[in-house]
């Protein structure tokens, strides 16, 4: 896993966001440009690396296509995708991470990071006001298994033909399985491999990686 990103200052997560919406788009984010929306702290500073772990802004500090969109009608539901990108390891984890307590969330960060307890507690911190600044499409949706563009067809599992051999001289019937499975096209590519890995399970009786 890859570091997840902490600001000092959890509790101006919220006043920046809001501020984001009402000002307009900056060439870059800077830590002047802080300044002068009033986050005059020397750790104010840390809340950039936020805006950049959530894709707000680019390796070079510019505002991408998510803050545009951030501003917009929306911006929960944005800023909750963007959420999500940001923290995909801890989603694949929690597909409700946002519910989870102090402890589930301590687990999973100090997994990624070299820290003391007073990083993770802070990791734990940004990642909650983000998400309190956030809306999240329920879980079910999350992993719906419904697809409106296209399906995925998994192979058909045919018996062995010792197993079909058996069947008719005992007089059975012979079985032939023909799964379809239908997955989101918001699905993220963990939440799909953990689809596969189930089927694995279940109808092989073997892991997915064997």
């Amino acid at each position: 896993m890859s570091d997840f990103q902490y600001t000092t200052v959890p509790g101006k997560i919220q006043p920046l966001f809001t501020k984001i919406c009402e000002v307009g788009v900056p060439p870059k984010a800077t830590v002047q440009w802080l300044k002068s929306l009033g986050f005059t702290s020397s750790n104010d500073a840390s809340l950039l690396g936020v805006l950049k772990f959530v894709g707000f802004i680019d390796a070079s500090n510019v505002p991408t296509s998510m803050w545009s969109q951030y501003r917009g009608t929306n911006h929960k539901k944005v800023l909750g995708e963007a959420v999500r990108k940001g923290y995909a390891e801890l989603f694949a984890v929690y597909p409700d991470a946002w519910q989870r307590n102090q402890k589930d969330l301590e687990h999973v960060f100090s997994t990624s990071s070299t820290g003391g307890r007073q990083v993770i507690a802070k990791t734990v911190s940004t990642f909650k006001a983000l998400a309190d600044a956030a809306e999240f499409p329920p879980v079910d949706q999350q992993t719906d298994l419904r697809m409106t563009t296209s399906t995925l067809h998994a192979p058909v599992v045919s018996p062995s033909p010792s197993a079909s051999a058996a069947a008719v001289i005992g007089g059975g019937p012979s079985v032939h399985i023909d799964l379809q499975i239908h997955i989101s096209p918001e699905a993220s590519p963990e939440q799909i491999d953990q689809v596969f890995a189930s089927v694995a399970k279940h109808m092989y009786g073997r892991k997915a990686s064997e």
